[in-house]
């Protein structure tokens, strides 16, 4: 059973396709550097697999399953462009609140482990709003992981982080995968994204212009990735 699998899915915005017949398969335990230029339906790809919107046309399933349905969605973590994070809790507040709606057992100790994983621990008693940006996302990612989901979407993690933080989280994107994790990734960072890598979607205008092996030629050239599209660097 694939951990994903697309069929002809399109995704239209009004009378514009988002998506466009595209047709792709992720193998379990794979991690997928999901790339393409602005515009390209990442954003709305990772929606579609998250459970936060239905296709036009086509058919997407997550590990055999609707991701609308509401047992589906409990296997998948989903960091998108917000944080998800709540400014008026502390840091330790936020994971309890997400470790409480997960039904999690043993929640104390596992936000202890998990603040102490991402390195926030010394300021676990301190609210999101003082934090840095890396601070933030490494705190929003201790989030969605704390459920160990199946399945993680992840849109634009790297974006904006210092080279401690985009080390942290490529630690934890790495820990998570060994421990079983598949992994959709969008990312303008080529180098870092294909990096962590195995597979590589690459969409085009909501089209999907390549599906397959991470190879050592993108590692060697990150941006030769968009010639496989028709484009330059």
């Amino acid at each position: 059973m694939m951990a994903v699998e697309a069929r002809r899915l399109t995704r239209y915005f009004g009378v514009q396709a988002a998506l466009r017949q595209a047709s792709f398969a992720i193998t379990p335990g794979s991690c997928v550097a999901l790339l393409g230029r602005n515009g390209a339906g990442k954003t709305t790809l990772l929606r579609l697999l998250a459970g936060l919107q239905s296709p036009s046309e086509g058919t997407l399933t997550v590990f055999g399953k609707d991701p609308l349905m509401p047992a589906t969605r409990q296997m998948i973590g989903f960091l998108g462009h917000g944080s998800g994070l709540y400014d008026e809790l502390t840091a330790e507040e936020n994971l309890l609140l997400a470790a409480r709606m997960a039904g999690l057992p043993g929640k104390r100790e596992r936000v202890k482990d998990w603040l102490r994983r991402v390195q926030l621990d010394r300021v676990s008693t301190q609210r999101p709003h003082e934090f840095s940006r890396g601070m933030r996302q490494r705190l929003a990612l201790a989030r969605v992981l704390l459920s160990q989901p199946k399945l993680l979407l992840l849109d634009e993690p790297l974006t904006a982080l210092d080279d401690r933080a985009t080390a942290i989280v490529r630690d934890l994107l790495s820990q998570a995968q060994q421990a079983g994790a598949t992994i959709l990734m969008s990312t303008h960072h080529l180098s870092e994204g294909l990096q962590l890598a195995n597979q590589v979607l690459l969409l085009h205008r909501g089209s999907v212009s390549y599906s397959g092996e991470r190879t050592e030629v993108m590692l060697q050239d990150p941006a030769s990735v968009y010639a496989l599209c028709g484009e330059g660097a």
